[in-house]
């Protein structure tokens, strides 16, 4: 009797084709995604402004208050330096600030020292607790409350006009002052003005909303902006930019000294992280994550342990033998077929020969009591009932064949 030998068992691990196959869809969908971005990128790097950008049409922007103004004759000069804003101030400028905290505390003081001499009108648009301590020294900044409609209640000509607008954010006092106070939210104003040498003033807003585009033809929106923006000829609408050569200077005082300042103080004017991450990053983080968990916890449903359900119908036994093997076939898993003809010739002959279920499938007890019912030499008992898988289809089925013959001999001796 001659048997099969094989080398190692056959590897079932997917190739790189069937890897590629797989997985090429997701790819194209992300080289697709990746295009499409830099193209939405490059094609709106050309034209795209900031927020309250005057020259800008987005939602946030303010080109309608900007063009409004211009309709009304007041000039309007975009700043992108304090350079330029602090040589445009005069008794007939205002000076429009729209990012007092994107400015170091030297450009603070500085900007201070220009517009207090000056007997123009200064516009600081929602600075926070360090910005305000040093361009309107005696206001104090109260927390942030949402932007909603809200009355002027106060005398001021421009608010009474106006009426209801869209205010809140930042609200401020000015405590020991004869600052007009309007438009207060859980009663702390959103609008101060405070006057300053002459006729200068300072107009101190808790938030910029209403200068938006989206939201200028709202409430008294329109009414009030052109109030404040348009009370003198001239509004050089000042855009702090961090390309500004003037804040790689910063040493913490106008002069080149220290301020006195305590570390503690100094480290309220830097951001957090998350101050500077824009909302909807965060929102969209989230729900990715969210995502990611109700995608493990669908996955995972997967990967419990195998369930034996009832057949809705009986299948011949035939048919699941030939079911299985063209599986095995389709896989080229000759190592699984040969251990499974083996494991039920194994079972069988040791039910013959008196060895127990539990070591049929231990050579050193089953080989002997085979041996002993067979002329088949010791060597090739072992190869053929626990030798190595076939090399090819026609060795498994001449195993499949010497098995067969083994079994019928040990049944007839």
């Amino acid at each position: 009797m001659t048997t099969a030998t094989a080398p190692s068992p056959t590897s079932t691990a997917p190739t790189p084709h069937q890897v590629w196959k797989r997985a090429r869809g997701l790819l194209i969908a992300l080289l697709v995604l990746v295009i499409a971005g830099i193209t939405f990128a490059a094609v709106r790097s050309g034209t795209n402004y900031g927020h309250l950008d005057p020259r800008s049409p987005d939602p946030k922007g303010s080109r309608a208050a900007a063009e409004l103004l211009k309709d009304r004759g007041v000039s309007v000069t975009v700043a992108t330096t304090l350079d330029e804003a602090t040589a445009a101030v005069g008794p007939d400028t205002t000076l429009l600030v729209t990012g007092p905290n994107l400015l170091t505390p030297s450009q603070q003081h500085r900007l201070h020292e220009a517009t207090t001499a000056s007997t123009g009108r200064t516009l600081l648009i929602a600075p926070g607790p360090a910005a305000v301590s040093r361009l309107a020294p005696g206001v104090r900044a109260e927390p942030h409350r949402p932007v909603s409609a809200i009355p002027p209640s106060c005398e001021l000509p421009a608010a009474r006009s106006a009426g209801t607008a869209d205010m809140g954010g930042i609200r401020y006092t000015a405590p020991g002052s004869n600052a007009t106070a309007c438009y207060p939210s859980d009663g702390t104003p959103s609008l101060l003005i405070r006057k300053e040498r002459g006729d200068g003033d300072t107009v101190l807003l808790g938030s910029p909303d209403f200068l938006h585009n989206q939201r200028l033809d709202q409430q008294g929106n329109a009414s009030l902006a052109l109030q404040l923006l348009g009370s003198r000829p001239h509004l050089v609408w000042y855009l702090p930019s961090l390309t500004d050569p003037s804040a790689t200077s910063d040493d913490g005082s106008p002069d080149g000294t220290d301020d006195g300042r305590t570390g503690e103080e100094t480290s309220g004017d830097e951001s957090d992280f998350l101050d500077l991450t824009p909302s909807g990053w965060l929102w969209g983080t989230l729900q990715l994550t969210l995502a990611a968990v109700l995608a493990a916890i669908w996955r995972s449903r997967r990967l419990g342990p195998l369930v034996m359900e009832r057949l809705p119908v009986s299948i011949r036994a035939s048919e699941s033998a030939e079911g299985r093997a063209g599986l095995y076939r389709k896989a080229n898993a000759r190592d699984r077929a040969a251990a499974s003809l083996r494991t039920v010739a194994r079972t069988r002959i040791a039910r013959l020969t008196g060895v127990t279920a539990r070591e049929a499938h231990t050579s050193h007890v089953l080989l002997p009591a085979v041996a002993a019912r067979t002329t088949t030499p010791d060597g090739e008992l072992s190869t053929l009932l626990f030798g190595p898988a076939p090399a090819d289809d026609a060795a498994l089925v001449l195993l499949a064949d010497h098995l067969d013959a083994l079994e019928r001999e040990v049944r007839t001796s």
